[in-house]
Order: structure tokens, then sequence, then C-alpha cells
């Protein structure tokens, strides 16, 4: 697939709707959070979005996903190489992320498992590591 143009701040009510399809947590979500978001395709109808949130030094990636239908073609692997380098131009230095399911696509794009207990304090107090996310989910981070 040819590299679509990623774009910042999708439509907050198309993002809710694109990760409660892929049931992903959404209740935490706020207006100003869909700056930090990226997407491709429409503002109104993204078929991929990917968002970070900023603790200083520390990011918090979530919220990946892919319209079913444009899955295996390469859109999350850009996704999340845009939203790294969106991290680094904020001058984060670690990258972390909690899954249910993607976790080997992350291990492959230089993730590494790390213990819950490692993770900063403002990561933990975040809302998904504190609750949205099972504690079944594996916690990767990666330096960036």
């Amino acid at each position: 697939m040819n590299a679509l143009p990623i774009h910042f701040a999708p439509d907050r009510t198309a993002v809710l709707q694109l990760l409660e399809s892929a049931s992903l947590p959404t209740s935490d979500l706020g207006e100003a959070d869909m700056n930090d978001f990226l997407h491709v395709g429409s503002r109104d109808a993204p078929i991929g979005i990917v968002g970070v949130q900023f603790f200083g030094a520390d990011a918090l990636l979530r919220s990946l996903v892919v319209n079913e239908e444009h899955r295996a073609h390469g859109l999350g692997r850009l996704l999340v190489e845009r939203a790294e380098q969106h991290a680094r131009e904020r001058a984060a230095t670690t990258i972390y992320l909690l899954t249910t399911t993607a976790e080997a696509f992350f291990l492959a794009r230089g993730y590494n498992v790390a213990s819950r207990d490692s993770a900063p304090a403002a990561i933990r107090a975040t809302p998904e590591f504190a609750g949205l996310c099972p504690a079944s989910s594996a916690f990767l981070s990666k330096r960036l």
C-alpha cells in the first residue's frame, strides 16, 4: 500500500466509534486528547488511528486501531512510527503501552516487555493503567 498521509486531530466522535468497534477503552478520552491523536483517512471517518499522551519525558501510546478491511497493509506500522516521531519531537525519551491483543506486533517494532511495577508514577496513574485495561494486559516500553 502506498503511504497515506497521516494527520493530527481526528474527529472525537469518529475516534470513539472506531475504538468501540475494536473493544478499546474510550471513557477517558476528551476533545483535548484528539490533539495528540493521529489518523489515516478523513478526519470524520478515519481508517486508522493512534494516540499519544505525554507525561514529561514519558509517553503513553494508546488506542492503535485500523479498520478491519484496511489491516495487513502496513497502516498500523506507519501510525506507530509517526506516533513515536511525535513523541520524540515532544522530548519524550520512553514510550509505554498496554495491550491485550498486539504484543507480538509491538515486540517486532522494538518494544520490550516491562514489569508493571517499573512503570513511572505518571503512567501508573493513567486511567488505562489504573483500571481501563485489564491487569492481564502486556505492559511494554521502548526507548526513543
